[in-house]
């Protein structure tokens, strides 16, 4: 049972595809969040990452930790649609085995520090039970660029 599904994470996070990387949240509470990514055949970083071994590369792992985390960040936030969260840290990565075409990655992350606009996360992703992968994350909100409005072109001197 999803406490987010992918349409409820896209009101939260910005991503988008083929970069969103969280697809359902079990598990939602002020210290600590489960995600879920489904890691398809159809992922397009499998035509390089090897085309015959297809194998996640660690750092999309993360970056789905990363996410995860981002979700939990930005829920409590009530001006979210106005804020981004950004990694700047990670500290502790280690893999433990490959991710393939048809696993379904468990992301659990918890939070260690909040202050402000940083917060500290440590989190593991797992498949069937066994730890694939695990990093601290520390990411930090801040408000998104105001984008200039569209300048008309100067007229062309004949």
């Amino acid at each position: 049972m999803s406490i987010l599904d992918v349409n409820e994470i896209r009101q939260i996070l910005p991503h988008r595809y083929p970069f969103l990387l969280v697809d359902r949240i079990l598990e939602l509470d002020a210290e600590r969040i489960v995600g879920i990514k489904n890691v398809t055949a159809n992922e397009p970083f499998f035509n390089g990452h090897f085309p015959d071994f297809p194998v996640m590369p660690g750092v999309l792992i993360v970056e789905a930790m990363a996410q995860t985390a981002g979700v939990l960040v930005l829920k409590s936030i009530p001006d979210r649609d106005n804020k981004l969260v950004l990694l700047v840290s990670v500290d502790g990565a280690r893999f433990r085995r490959p991710v393939v075409p048809g696993d379904q990655l468990r992301i659990e992350m918890t939070l260690l520090k909040r202050k402000d606009t940083v917060a500290k996360m440590a989190g593991k992703a797992t498949v069937d039970g066994k730890v694939v992968a695990e990093a601290e994350v520390m990411c930090k909100i801040q408000d998104k660029p105001v984008s200039a409005p569209e300048q008309p072109a100067p007229a062309s001197a004949e």
